[in-house]
């Protein structure tokens, strides 16, 4: 009798230490813990994109370091690059720029600088190197860098898709 009344009270002692890390577990008593993240410099997305270090090269490899000349398109403008830099743009880039590159998308209407049409010969006349300069550091108040959106070789689909993009018949 006197095991089974032992027993019972480490089982009880037992549940109740359960029942107890319960109410922690399962936020019916929240506890503030002291947390020094609040307290350290944070970015938001696309919010001032940190500049390379010095002397770094990306893990994509060396496309564009400053002071090296501009970068030269590696990717061929095949069905697969045609076909994702299509992809690519319509999640990216229509939202200001259109589905068809005339820049009347959704958000067109409610920016202050309206987005470039970029079937029009002002765009399409620029090098290869510009437009992925153009991506890769955005334009100062009207284009937001995408840089750390797009991996080196899909900017480069997205710029093989731009070059399809044709100006409507006036």
């Amino acid at each position: 009798m006197r095991l089974i009344r032992q027993l019972l009270v480490v089982f009880g002692v037992l549940l109740l230490l359960a029942g107890t890390l319960m109410l922690f577990t399962y936020d019916v008593i929240k506890i503030e813990w002291v947390s020094f993240m609040g307290l350290q410099p944070s970015y938001g997305s696309m919010e001032q994109p940190l500049p390379i270090p010095a002397r770094s090269i990306p893990i994509e490899g060396p496309v564009f370091i400053p002071g090296m000349g501009v970068p030269k398109n590696p990717v061929p403008a095949d069905q697969v690059s045609l076909a994702r830099g299509a992809q690519l743009f319509s999640i990216h880039c229509s939202m200001c720029h259109g589905a068809a590159g005339l820049g009347n998308g959704q958000l067109a209407a409610f920016l202050a600088n309206k987005p470039a049409n970029l079937s029009l010969p002002v765009t399409q006349t620029k090098s290869d190197s510009a437009l992925f300069l153009f991506i890769t550091n955005g334009v100062e108040g009207r284009m937001p860098a995408l840089n750390e959106n797009l991996t080196v070789r899909e900017r480069w689909d997205v710029i093989n898709f731009l070059r399809t993009l044709v100006a409507p018949a006036q």
